[in-house]
């Protein structure tokens, strides 16, 4: 009743206090991000696991059920699901909101330590992450060309992937439908067993002899240089010359036993535009930044790199969540308008129709600078919250 006795008796003072807050509401507009949905920090744990060769069904009772039966004694623990492919194991634990995220993934980290000795070996140690809401793709870029596909990749990763990286508030970026360059070494098992050879021994051969370490440091006088002992193969053809074995004083090397190719990984994604071969990539921001700077940022370097590529290559992104987040929040913005103009018409009254009207866009504007002081971005909730205070602006103003 303090505020109010001293606005109605000091007016002068009541209209400056209300142009100020609707001054640096104005100012804060500008600088309120666009977003889809707020920042929510759900206590979700994943925890991934590769083994290179094994069969779902080895993942899933030697991996996939050990951190299950070790995660679900875990205190807080909702809900628990698996999935299980060949080679890949994903396990996600879902706790209470109660919980720390970074608390409950510490308790996922210190139980999965207690049973890795028992997976199999090669496994890879197992990776846990907590949940991200921001790890869904912002842009889709597909790059087409008609040539191959491993020249496709290798241009796109060095002339567009790396100065996209550069940008401020990009996260990652993945290709989709990539042929990255893979030398694959081809063994006869016919050859192997002439030789009594397995394919071990060829394994081991190749990893002792293509590699680069640290040789230590020689002195000279005031002077000192790192050596490193330089082992690793530089062409294909070279891997050929690898020696595997010795037998009777001759030495049998990887080209005795089979062949080398200089080719391109085994396919697992594709991507096409109009039948020619084409590289997407998926474009991720990092946490908490905003979705639509990101993508202005983004299309801004598109913009430069598309005048400097070949002719023959042609970008264009085919998934873009900016958009969506600018027509929703355009649509809401126009529903709120339409609501308070449709409302203040079947007011009737003028006088209560002026004040609804200045009361209105006060109170919304004014909003928008706590909303920047609390590094709040404008979202389908906060514009949900918006409209709801409109309705409850409004309905005082009926009822009065």
């Amino acid at each position: 009743m303090f505020l109010a006795d001293v606005c109605v008796k000091r007016p002068v003072f009541a209209t400056m206090l209300i142009m100020a807050l609707v001054v640096v509401g104005w100012f804060s507009y500008d600088r309120l991000g666009l977003d889809l949905l707020p920042m929510i920090d759900r206590p979700t744990i994943t925890i991934s696991t590769k083994l290179a060769g094994a069969s779902p069904e080895e993942m899933e009772t030697q991996v996939t059920k050990p951190i299950e039966e070790v995660v679900n004694t875990i205190s807080g623990l909702e809900e628990l699901r698996f999935s299980t492919t060949e080679g890949n194991s994903w396990v996600t634990a879902v706790f209470a909101l109660e919980r720390d995220s970074d608390s409950a993934a510490q308790d996922v980290r210190d139980k999965i330590s207690t049973i890795l000795a028992k997976f199999p070996k090669d496994t890879d140690l197992p990776i846990v992450e907590k949940f991200d809401p921001d790890s869904a793709p912002i842009l889709g870029i597909v790059v087409s060309a008609r040539r191959d596909q491993r020249e496709i990749t290798e241009f796109v990763d060095k002339r567009i992937k790396q100065p996209l990286e550069t940008i401020n508030g990009v996260g990652s970026i993945t290709f989709v439908g990539d042929r990255k360059r893979e030398v694959q070494v081809i063994l006869d098992p016919r050859k192997l067993a002439a030789y009594g050879l397995s394919i071990e021994q060829a394994q081991q051969a190749l990893a002792k002899q293509n590699l680069e370490i640290p040789g230590g440091r020689v002195t000279f006088g005031d002077s000192e240089k790192v050596l490193r002992t330089m082992a690793r193969i530089r062409t294909a053809e070279d891997f050929g010359g690898v020696i595997v074995a010795t037998k009777n004083g001759a030495p049998i090397r990887i080209r005795d036993l089979g062949g080398v190719e200089d080719g391109t990984e085994e396919p697992r994604t594709i991507s096409l535009v109009n039948g020619e071969n084409a590289v997407s990539m998926l474009v991720r921001k990092q946490s908490g930044t905003n979705t639509v700077k990101v993508v202005d940022l983004l299309k801004e370097r598109l913009a430069q790199i598309v005048r400097t590529l070949p002719p023959d290559y042609k970008l264009q992104t085919v998934r873009d969540q900016s958009r969506f987040i600018r027509r929703s929040f355009e649509e809401v913005q126009t529903h709120m308008i339409l609501a308070a103009l449709l409302v203040l018409f079947f007011i009737r009254n003028v006088r209560s129709a002026i004040i609804a009207a200045i009361s209105i866009p006060t109170s919304i504007i004014a909003t928008l600078s706590i909303m920047r002081a609390l590094d709040f971005t404008l979202n389908k909730m906060i514009m949900l919250a918006l409209s709801l205070s409109t309705g409850i602006v409004i309905d005082d103003a009926l009822v009065v």
